[in-house]
């Protein structure tokens, strides 16, 4: 795999700024901090972010040799990041001839003065095809995708897959209710125009638990059965305010839930006596009842409402019960990401985030879907799991798919047919849904979810977690990896993630023996050597800068090193102890400069 193209910079801790098909105002805040302050109005900023990404569109192919931009590329700005010191970071997908390219992203870097500093990049071959007359009709294409997916096929999409240093014409098709994918059955196939071979099959939402984990959970018999922090509700607190100031208001009631006891949670009033379970105080944030059907729309599933802004009874007998704990993990993990990076929202666009509870009939899953744009949770399969997955570290874990999905969009390099995914850009993937899912119980700190750096430790799982940060190997499911190895690239996804996550655990806290909020931790180091932590602060600071301004699809192992290391100096200076730290930690889990694999591995 390629090696990003980074010219060395300097620079402050960012501004933070969504663009698509408009632009939204930016954040600022200090590297001390790594908080960001609130946005400014976004017409005050717009014209400033498009001179940025024009400046950075024209650089992009003012210095194609670097960027790989030809003639041919049309390139659109998906997100734009400002730096106080005005620096700019524009990230684009690329169209090739009026498709679309597959494995073409890439973020070009700018001075204050708009002037070319650097280039993050996917592959970095040529993109070029000789012409965009497909063999494969649209009509094989989509009978063939049907075929492989064993479900109902939408349009035939003309692309470009750029993907592992090829340059084909393909077909992209969306197939939906697959019997292959164990809930909502979406997934996109990708297929070689002229010969109609399958390139990729790929599931369109990102599960907490793969099908070969379910596959070994099954085999052992193993029925899990997660502790819960019953509480009766307690009296409502409506805010009687809103009486006289017209509907609908916010509002603030309570809830029972299964995992986390009695919570506050900030509602909606749209009558004297009558709330629904919507959060205008956080861009209209929502759970609702999927009717245990497979939905594709949020819009399809029916609100939660109440007579007395009162929410669930702390059992499953409750349907509103899952809908509270589902409601106070999205809340929880958008007031982590608004409060320590300035992130507005999932895709920092100011608007909420979505979630349908009871999803489909006996699924033992949770998922992201980027194509509904919200969490979908399923209510146990009634075999192995026997609850809702609406764990706290679950919830964030997979809105941190969604963050990925919308800044550096990591896609694994192979998928093998029973939907296991395997590559680094994969586990990176999981790795900082894991990183970032943990940070999130830090941040919450609710005592009947004490944080931790365990993933999955509520599940009621024999061996007492699903993962861990600080020695990944203790996670027996999944055979989960300390230390990077050739055999990385091949590796599913969850157990590949563990380098990546052991690197950021010893940055923040250290290599040895140590206790945090009461569980004991001892982080090993390949070599024995002595890693001392950063702080979690920083080290969450240089992993979420790194993601967002660094890293691209296909970033692997080596590239997130260096993307860390960059995101370090950008905060703390080439000669500080967190940008050395970076490198120990790095080293400690055996990825150096010296041992990067080749371009083709």
């Amino acid at each position: 795999m390629r090696r990003p193209h980074i010219r060395r910079t300097r620079l402050a801790i960012a501004v933070a700024v969504t663009t698509a098909a408009t632009l939204t105002a930016g954040v600022a805040g200090t590297a001390a901090a790594t908080t960001d302050a609130a946005p400014a109005a976004a017409s005050s900023t717009t014209p400033s972010l498009q001179k940025a990404v024009d400046a950075a569109r024209t650089a992009a192919f003012a210095h194609a040799a670097a960027t790989g931009v030809g003639k041919k590329d049309t390139l659109e700005a998906t997100d734009t990041l400002v730096d106080p010191d005005g620096r700019q970071h524009v990230r684009f997908v690329r169209t090739h001839r009026g498709l679309p390219v597959l494995g073409g992203d890439l973020v070009i870097h700018l001075t204050a003065k708009s002037a070319y500093e650097g280039v993050t990049r996917a592959y970095r071959h040529q993109v070029d095809v000789p012409d965009t007359d497909p063999k494969l009709s649209a009509g094989e294409a989509q009978t063939k995708a049907a075929a492989v997916a064993k479900g109902q096929a939408g349009e035939a999409q003309l692309v470009v897959d750029a993907r592992d240093d090829r340059t084909t014409l393909a077909y992209q098709v969306q197939v939906d209710e697959s019997r292959t994918a164990e809930a909502d059955g979406a997934r996109t196939v990708i297929l070689d125009a002229a010969t109609g071979a399958v390139l990729s099959n790929v599931q369109a939402n990102d599960s907490f638990l793969s099908p070969a984990l379910q596959k070994k959970l099954r085999a052992r018999g193993e029925r899990l059965n997660p502790a819960t922090g019953l509480a009766a509700p307690e009296a409502p607190v409506t805010g009687e305010a809103a009486a006289t100031a017209g509907y609908p208001a916010a509002a603030k009631g309570t809830g029972s839930s299964l995992f986390v006891g009695k919570v506050q949670l900030s509602t909606t009033r749209t009558a004297k006596k009558s709330f629904t379970l919507k959060d205008s105080t956080r861009g209209d944030t929502e759970t609702r009842d999927a009717g245990n059907k497979e939905l594709e729309k949020f819009s399809g599933g029916k609100a939660f409402t109440s007579t007395t802004n009162r929410w669930g009874n702390g059992t499953t007998s409750s349907r509103a019960t899952a809908a509270v704990d589902a409601q106070y993990g999205i809340t929880s993990t958008l007031d982590f990401y608004k409060k320590t990076f300035g992130r507005k929202g999932i895709k920092n666009d100011g608007r909420g985030a979505h979630a349908l509870v009871h999803f489909g009939n006996k699924v033992g899953n949770a998922y992201w879907s980027s194509k509904c744009g919200c969490m979908l949770y399923g209510d146990g399969d009634g075999r192995t799991f026997t609850k809702p997955l609406v764990v706290l570290d679950v919830t964030g874990h997979e809105l941190t798919h969604g963050v990925v999905d919308a800044t550096a969009k990591f896609r694994p390099t192979r998928v093998d047919a029973e939907g296991n995914q395997y590559g680094e850009p994969g586990a990176l993937n999981e790795s900082m849904a894991d990183i970032f899912g943990s940070a999130v119980e830090f941040s919450t700190n609710n005592p009947k979810n004490p944080p931790n750096y365990l993933m999955g430790e509520k599940l009621g799982l024999q061996q007492k977690f699903l993962r861990r940060l600080d020695k990944p190997s203790l996670d027996k499911l999944e055979g989960t990896v300390d230390y990077w190895s050739k055999a990385a690239y091949d590796t599913e996804v969850h157990a590949g993630s563990g380098i990546s996550s052991h690197a950021f655990y010893l940055l923040a806290e250290g290599s040895g023996k140590k206790t945090i909020g009461g569980v004991a931790y001892d982080s090993p180091t390949i070599d024995g050597s002595k890693v001392t932590g950063i702080g979690r602060t920083k080290a969450t600071a240089i992993f979420y800068r790194a993601l967002t301004r660094y890293m691209v699809s296909t970033t692997d192992f080596h590239d997130a090193r260096a993307a860390t290391l960059h995101a370090a100096k950008d905060l703390y200076g080439a000669t500080s102890t967190e940008y050395k730290t970076v490198n120990k930690a790095w080293a400690a889990v055996n990825v150096t400069a010296a041992n990067a694999p080749s371009a083709t591995h």
